[in-house]
Order: structure tokens, then sequence, then C-alpha cells
């Protein structure tokens, strides 16, 4: 199947000039398209109530009103990961610019590939790509190394602060010293201390330390790395005037010439 389409132009203050030859091709399918903007408005939530959490006591936020932050900031963090788990297995069944062969670096040929579009890149002319360049998947890889890092961190962080799912409810019997006496954890609410075993309760949050940390770490990382991106995207936009914006709402590209892949 041919998924490429042809349309002549030519500039109207020069008549004399050849129609120019652009070719139109579907490159996003929709799998990629929905995860991308269903990741977007995730998120910017998750930094949104993220930063509001984190800056709670100097907004003079409540217990009740940090423990109702909390309970929005996992519920948003839920569709985040199935999100991300939907699309980390897309990478497997998806279309061929979906899949973790053209998303992330390695492979064959990649190390070239890279010093041919650096190359390019500061002759002011890369090379083409249908897909993402080869700089572009180094930065998908941090960002997806990021994403799955906020993922991991923020469900355990949710276990041990709410008793959610999937890891609550062993760190509820962690904190109370129930062991299998699951009756005693009914009634068990986030920020009631009157059921919590205190040598249990401090031997958890000691657990859930470096998960903090490294929940922390890794989002200031990731607003760095989105603000990194946005700014290689519209870069890229403007030079090579390819669609690239666009494409995640119609999931085509055009370009001038044949793309290299």
């Amino acid at each position: 199947m041919n998924d490429s389409m042809e349309n002549k132009s030519s500039s109207p203050s020069n008549p004399d000039d050849k129609p120019q030859t652009v070719h139109s091709y579907q490159v996003w399918d929709a799998g990629v398209r929905w995860f991308h903007w269903i990741n977007v408005l995730c998120v910017l939530l998750l930094i949104v109530i993220g930063v509001l959490i984190l800056n709670a006591n100097s907004l003079g936020v409540s217990s009740e009103g940090k423990v109702t932050l909390k309970i929005l900031h996992a519920w948003t963090g839920y569709v985040f990961a199935l999100n991300l788990l939907w699309r980390l297995v897309w990478g497997f069944i998806g279309g061929r610019y979906a899949r973790w062969s053209a998303v992330l670096p390695g492979g064959k040929g990649y190390g070239t590939a890279l010093r041919e579009w650096i190359k390019g890149a500061k002759a002011g002319e890369p090379p083409a790509y249908r897909g993402h360049n080869p700089m572009a998947r180094l930065m998908l890889a941090v960002l997806f190394f990021l994403l799955t890092a906020q993922m991991v961190t923020g469900l355990v962080l949710a276990g041990t602060d709410l008793y959610f799912p999937p890891f609550g409810h062993e760190f509820a019997e962690w904190a109370t010293a129930s062991g299998e006496d699951h009756a005693r954890l009914e009634g068990l609410v986030p920020g009631a201390k009157e059921m919590l075993d205190p040598d249990g309760y401090a031997e958890m949050r000691k657990f859930r330390e470096p998960f903090i940390e490294i929940h922390e770490i890794s989002f200031w990382l990731m607003l760095v790395a989105i603000v990194l991106h946005i700014g290689a995207v519209v870069v890229t936009e403007v030079k090579e005037g390819n669609g690239l914006i666009s494409a995640m709402f119609s999931g085509r590209k055009v370009f001038p010439k044949k793309p290299l892949d």
C-alpha cells in the first residue's frame, strides 16, 4: 500500500519557477496520537496538583485539603499509568513508526545515522525522517524513562499515603501491624493515626523515603525534558516545515524530498 500523496505547488510571485513536488505520508497511527494527547493532559494536571501538594503548607491548605489533593493526584495518576502501559504495549504491536525499534535509540546503523543527522543539522539541512530522527529518539528515551519512573514511584506513594492499589493493602498491613487480620484494616483512612502501629508505621514511612526522592527528582527532570522537547518540536516545525505539530492530530507529515526512512 502506498501511503504517500503528491502535491505540486509553485510560487505565485515567480511563475517561471518549476512546481515543487510535496510528498505527504501517513506516519502516526491513532494509537500514538491518542496516547500523546492523553499523556499531555495527564502530565499537565499532575504537575499542577503536584505543585499544590508541595506548597500546601505555605498556601495554608488544611490537612483534609491536602489529602483531597493527594486523592485527585492519585486518580489522575491512574489514568496516566494506564495510558503509559498502553503505549508500552503498543510499541510492540502498533504501526511501523510506533514500534520501539523506530522510537528508541539503538539498532544497526543508529550511530552512523545520528552522526549524519548532527552533521546535516549543523549545515542547516538535517536529513528528513518520516518517523523520529536519531536525535529525537534520544530525547524520547529520556522522556519514557522519566515517565516510567514517575509511574512506578507514584503507585508506591499512593499506597503509602492513601493505601490505594496496587500496593496499598500491603502498606496498610505494615503500618497497622495487622498481618493477616484484615478486619483490623476496616475504617483505616488516610491521615488517621489511631489505628496505626507506631513501629510499623515508622518503618513503612522510612521505606517510602527513597521513592519520594526519586519521584521529586524525576518530576523536575521531566519539566526540563518537556521544555526541551517542546522547543525542539517548534524549531523543527519552523525550519523544516513538515507539519510535525499538525501530524499529532492528522497523523500525516509532508516533505519536499523523500525521507530516509
